[in-house]
């Protein structure tokens, strides 16, 4: 399909009225300045298009090896969000500050077809080349912008609607520009947040690969913003200075540019040293620790890591050479032989010495170093991943990556692409090798597929495949890549139950589970005085304490959601108390239902299995319940023995007390709505919902 564009003549006309009613200065419209620009400053004409110019090849190669970084850094986001739009008449772009287009993702059949308007890598789109356009306005106004079909300047680009947002440098300065062009009338307002989300995870990549050496800090004024698009972050140096930040940390932090911020000291910003802070994050395995502002309250949830260790700068670097090689699978670099398996171990750290614990984690290093996998089984919250970490730590291959697949969490449109990758093919821009999956990243290291339980079927005979044959074949391509890799899973479902319902692959079941480890609840563990301790001085400070109520009601308690409910309780406890003793009015109201009876046991929601017609995921909107517990079976609540009459008795109180609100007594107790209602099963506690 040919690109429209509009009425030659008309379009003229009504950029020669605009420019000479001065709409564009006494309204700040940035299309109608733009077109002030284009007729007075640049001498163009509506009608009169120049031949955009283009780099030579040379040139080209040359001012990409120049943005080397910049380029792979935007790579892999530039393909998501175009996977994202969905739109096969649409390219996103990336240009320099000249407006040159350095890489370009799009359908083959829509870049063959904007290619002859200059829509290809080399070509230049400033304004002084090319008039209004997404591109060179946003360079024009350093700011986003949204240019329609008309709003272009020159006719011959009124088929096209562009938006394009700056991409900034870790000094702070623009670098580039990120654009959607596009045929279709797309909602350009949300084009814009996209392309902004966008620019910011292509910024926080170059701060990550310009500053590999430094200590990344991540950090939000809220915990579950932490490790997401929208956290603060820096790079700070050995000795303790701040090399560079994010956008959101400026704003976090009241500040207006980078130079404001580099060279001061971590203990400028926050009220903690750098060793603190990294012992307290160590401590929390990495979950983030509350912190404040220096000379002031306000109170920010920070992390701080060690630098990139040298094996994986060393492995980038191979894998961005391969990268100037089209048409090839990426084949990654191998990681140094394997230590002797009579090395010491690393330690365990304090969240994993129970003498249970520590036999599985001896156990599980054991058969892994042979090349045996481990199958991880444990309710939710109970450590799983904190343990496969440690499991890779002191393994022979604990200098190659640990890489992470959460199975539960990525879409299904996803997850194959995640794991598998991809190859250049699929669509025009894409990385040029393909994008690496998380199993190639893992070669030389360990791979921990966690929740594997929530895998779809289809996939499955894949990951079978691979686990089988050591080899990938990305998405879109016919050559196979060798990987070597040590494997651990993790489920808190009963996989076994879980074949029987043809829910999950039993060949797979057997190939991942080489050994089975069960990791203790919380509830079971020996070391919960010292864990309850460590995580109270990575949540609050070394200072902190506990009352000896406190101290005895979190021995005491049943902790349903383990160490994650743990962690949030201590978290959320420290910050109440405020550099106090954490006293019983300070912890979770969970905790305070259970000691509200003198000698009453204390309330416990464990994990059991749902009816197959039990609600899962109740939506909002089906909120909340009402109650049918008088039809429910006598004779079933009698057989219940006392400790389950009398929690029984208790939800029945908490759930009358909030109107029979589910999602509300699962908040008050502090677990999923899931587990509250597998306990009311449990309980013989029925509920109705209405029409």
């Amino acid at each position: 399909m040919a690109i429209t564009v509009l009425n030659t003549g008309r379009h003229a006309e009504r950029v020669f009225d605009v420019v000479r009613s001065g709409f564009g200065e006494e309204n700040n419209d940035v299309v109608a300045r733009s077109w002030r620009r284009c007729l007075d400053e640049y001498l163009l004409h509506p009608d009169r298009p120049r031949e955009l110019r283009a780099l030579e090849a040379p040139a080209l190669h040359e001012r990409l090896g120049r943005m080397a970084t910049l380029v792979d850094c935007a790579r892999h986001e530039m393909a998501t969000l175009f996977q994202q739009l969905a739109d096969q008449e649409a390219a996103v772009v990336l240009t320099d500050t000249d407006g040159v287009i350095l890489h370009m993702v799009a359908s083959p059949e829509f870049a063959e077809e904007v290619a002859p308007l200059g829509l290809r890598p080399g070509v230049f789109w400033s304004e002084t080349e090319a008039g209004t356009n997404g591109m060179g306005t946003c360079l024009a106004a350093a700011a986003p912008v949204a240019v329609r079909r008309e709003d272009h300047f020159y006719t011959q680009y009124t088929g096209l609607t562009c938006s394009a947002v700056p991409v900034y440098n870790p000094a702070g300065e623009m670098a580039a520009v990120l654009d959607v062009s596009s045929r279709s009338s797309l909602m350009q307002q949300h084009l814009l947040v996209l392309l902004g989300m966008t620019a910011r995870m292509i910024e926080n990549r170059l701060i990550d690969q310009c500053f590999r050496h430094a200590h990344p800090v991540h950090f939000h004024s809220r915990p579950e913003f932490v490790y997401t698009l929208h956290e603060g972050r820096l790079a700070v140096s050995d000795d303790g200075h701040i090399l560079a930040a994010n956008r959101s940390a400026l704003f976090q932090l009241g500040l207006q540019s980078v130079a404001d911020i580099r060279s001061r000291r971590i203990e400028d910003i926050f009220q903690t040293s750098q060793e603190d802070l990294l012992h307290r994050s160590t401590l929390s395995s990495f979950h983030p620790v509350v912190t404040y502002r220096a000379h002031a309250s306000h109170r920010f949830f920070a992390v701080m890591r060690r630098p990139a260790v040298e094996a994986s700068a060393l492995q980038v670097g191979a894998l961005a050479g391969q990268a100037a090689m089209p048409g090839r699978v990426l084949t990654p670099t191998r990681t140094p032989l394997p230590r002797p398996l009579t090395q010491p171990a690393a330690p365990v750290g304090p969240t994993l010495t129970d003498p249970t614990l520590a036999r599985q984690l001896d156990v599980a290093r054991r058969v892994i170093a042979r090349q045996t996998p481990v199958l991880l089984c444990g309710e939710t919250g109970s450590g799983k991943e904190v343990f496969a970490r440690a499991v890779h730590e002191g393994s022979p291959r604990s200098s190659g990556a640990f890489v992470a697949v959460n199975c539960a969490s990525l879409p299904e449109s996803l997850i194959e692409s995640e794991l598998f990758g991809y190859r250049a093919g699929a669509f025009t821009g894409a990385q040029r090798n393909g994008r690496r999956g998380k199993i190639l990243q893992a070669d030389g290291g360990t791979l921990f597929l966690d929740e594997i339980g929530d895998m779809p079927l289809e996939l499955q005979a894949r990951l079978l495949r691979v686990l089988e044959e050591r080899q990938v074949t990305p998405l879109g391509s016919e050559e196979t890549v060798s990987v070597d890799f040590q494997l651990l899973s993790a489920s808190h479902r009963n996989l076994m139950e879980l074949v029987e319902a043809g829910r999950f692959r039993e060949d797979l079941y057997y190939r991942l589970a080489g050994v089975e480890v069960r990791l203790p609840a919380l509830r079971e563990r020996s070391d919960r005085a010292e864990l309850i301790r460590s995580l109270l001085q990575a949540e609050g400070g070394g200072d902190a304490r506990l009352s000896s109520e406190a101290d005895h009601l979190l021995m005491a308690y049943a902790w349903p959601g383990n160490v994650r409910q743990l962690r949030h309780a201590l978290r959320s406890a420290c910050a109440l108390a405020d550099g106090a003793p954490v006293r019983l009015e300070h912890l979770p109201l969970a905790l305070q239902r259970a000691s509200i009876e003198a000698g009453s046991p204390m309330v416990t929601l464990p994990m059991a299995d749902a009816p197959r017609d039990l609600p899962v995921d109740e939506p909002a909107s089906n909120l909340p319940v009402s109650p049918i517990d008088e039809a429910a079976d006598d004779e079933a609540v009698q057989k219940l023995n006392p400790i389950q009459a009398n929690e029984r008795q208790m939800l029945l109180k908490m759930l009358e007390q909030h109107r029979w609100n589910v999602s509300s007594v699962a908040k008050a107790f502090d677990v999923s709505r899931n587990t509250l209602y597998r306990r009311l099963h449990k309980l013989h506690i029925r509920l109705s919902h209405p029409e």
